[in-house]
């Protein structure tokens, strides 16, 4: 393990299997017999001191084995030479469990187990319970403690993870709202322009208009009412560049029906979606093209009538509309094939989303779990501009939903 990445808890743990194996070193060089032993036990410390201080041994797994290996050997030379050395197998059970993977690290902690047992025997040592119970006892404790605080750490790792998933949803989330409110409010403000200002300005310059035909020949008026009516019509021009300005990504390069037409596509998917109200976030829809599992609906785009250009507003609603009826289809109706069709007659503009799935009971919805609101959104933007919006399904049966706005004076 780097020490960079240790917490206060853990170096302090690792300071105590130093100073552990330092002790137990000093123990036994003291208590040997010959000039043999305490040499071999400085050899096992500067052996153990070395690893402790080479970043090989931290960084593989490899170099691990080969230290514990030259570690373990001096350390049995020293079982040898003095019985005392048994108690250095504890300091190594963790060394062992802690470097080398779970499958190796048990059998090796038995084997050091045995051969503590067995150089205490060895040495004439008289035969008591304790003899074998203490150093099995201490591999059995040492193996709990190990693997139990490596199943913890792993825990706090995959809760550490989720949080910082669950952060970086969050900000997802939070900029999904925000792109959804600046969209809403680039609607709205384009509306209210179209309706209050664009509307005022036309009707100023009509009314200019007639009142520069009804002046007499040579009236001193004429041209003030002139200049009026030219500073109405470029204010007029100069609304209606906020209009376009603010209308939806989806409209800005072509018509209503070309941006209907760019949803029906293959993979239009990806990047057409509609709002879901009171949620803030997008319900992807599928393209069009050979249906494959989970790819969604087959859709066909087509156009009946004479295209008229429409308000941005009657645009932004029809092309919402489209978005969010073909978003339930993908998501509920389990549907092989949509039509999406634009009419254009002589006193209004329909709109028909019709598809071939399960179908359901339009007079038993009612708003989900979890926030949306598709069918009264819906209603909603068609009744805000005197239009009508009706759904007719039955399970089984398909489902089909049509808006109609009145065509404004003069489009």
């Amino acid at each position: 393990m780097d020490p960079r990445s240790l917490t206060p808890a853990l170096r302090a743990l690792r300071l105590c299997l130093h100073l552990l194996m330092a002790g137990l070193l000093v123990l036994a060089a003291v208590r040997a017999d010959s000039a043999a032993g305490t040499v071999l036990a400085g050899v096992t410390g500067a052996v153990y001191a070395a690893g402790s201080y080479l970043p090989s041994v931290r960084s593989s797994q490899r170099a691990a084995a080969v230290w514990l290996a030259v570690l373990g050997a001096s350390w049995v030379a020293l079982l040898c030479l003095t019985p005392e050395a048994l108690w250095v197998a504890f300091p190594l059970y963790f060394l062992q469990l802690h470097l080398l993977p779970v499958r190796r690290s048990v059998p090796v902690v038995v084997l050091t187990a045995v051969a503590a047992i067995l150089s205490y025997v060895g040495h004439g040592a008289p035969l008591n319970p304790g003899v074998f119970i203490g150093p099995l006892l201490g591999a059995a404790v040492a193996v709990a403690t190990v693997l139990g605080y490596q199943a913890l750490y792993r825990e706090s790792e995959r809760r550490r993870r989720l949080i910082e998933e669950l952060i970086a949803t969050r900000a997802e989330l939070a900029a999904a709202e925000r792109h959804a409110g600046t969209l809403a409010e680039r609607e709205r403000l384009a509306r209210e322009i179209h309706d209050t200002l664009a509307q005022g300005l036309s009707s100023i310059q009509l009314l200019l208009r007639a009142a520069e035909r009804a002046l007499p020949p040579g009236s001193p008026a004429a041209g003030h009412i002139d200049g009026a009516r030219r500073a109405a019509q470029d204010n007029l021009a100069e609304a209606r560049r906020f209009v376009r300005a603010l209308t939806p990504p989806d409209l800005e390069h072509g018509s209503l029906a070309a941006a209907l037409e760019r949803l029906c596509e293959p993979g239009a998917g990806a990047g057409a979606h509609e709002p879901q109200a009171g949620t803030g976030t997008h319900e992807p829809l599928a393209g069009a093209g050979a249906r494959r599992p989970g790819a969604g609906p087959r859709v066909r785009f087509s156009v009946s009538g004479t295209p008229v250009e429409l308000p941005t507003p009657y645009e932004v609603a029809l092309l919402r509309i489209a978005q969010s009826a073909l978003a339930n289809t993908v998501r509920h109706a389990a549907a092989a094939r949509a039509e999406i069709t634009l009419s254009f007659m002589d006193a209004s503009v329909t709109l028909d989303v019709v598809d071939d799935g399960a179908g359901f009971d339009p007079g038993a919805v009612r708003p989900s779990s979890d926030g949306g609101f598709g069918l009264p959104a819906m209603r909603s933007r068609a009744e805000s501009l005197g239009g009508t919006f009706t759904v007719e399904s039955a399970p089984g049966q398909g489902t089909a939903v049509a808006v109609s706005l009145p065509l404004p004076a003069g489009a």
